[in-house]
């Protein structure tokens, strides 16, 4: 449902402008709402409501009895807020998750099929340079599980 790559600017409140072929996408699948989170790699996780329901379903089945455990949840719970899209498709970033992220103006935002990432741009190319020379061998490594 969302898939693509592109390039935004954030405003000086803090505000993102969602794609329109993600609004589009959310506005076909009757999203009501999105879910911000601290997301892996130092970027953020950006999930429409079933999907963010599902997830938390998942993690919830973590034991808290595990430090591990304890220790995700906090970390990805604790990040996490329900974010609204305006009239003109923008989103707000808290300041924490901007910080978390390293997120100053210019950031890259990444349709992942079920999840948005959200990525300060030198650190999504940084991620891209590293990551692209070797797809081949970890698709197949990924491919095996």
């Amino acid at each position: 449902m969302l898939y693509g790559e592109y390039d935004h600017s954030i405003d000086r409140k803090g505000r993102l402008i969602i794609p329109a072929k993600f609004r589009q996408a959310l506005k076909d699948h009757q999203v009501p709402s999105l879910f911000l989170t601290r997301g892996l790699d130092g970027c953020l996780f950006l999930f429409p409501e079933a999907e963010w329901r599902s997830v938390e379903n998942r993690f919830k089945q973590i034991p808290f009895t595990k430090g591990e455990g304890r220790r995700f949840n906090r970390l990805f719970f604790s990040g996490a807020t329900e974010v609204a899209v305006d009239r003109l498709g923008r989103i707000l970033l808290p300041r924490h998750l901007k910080e978390f992220a390293q997120i100053k103006q210019e950031v890259v935002i990444v349709g992942i099929s079920t999840r948005i990432e959200i990525w300060a741009k030198e650190k999504w190319q940084a991620f891209y340079e590293s990551s692209r020379q070797n797809f081949e061998d970890v698709a197949e490594r990924v491919m095996l599980e």
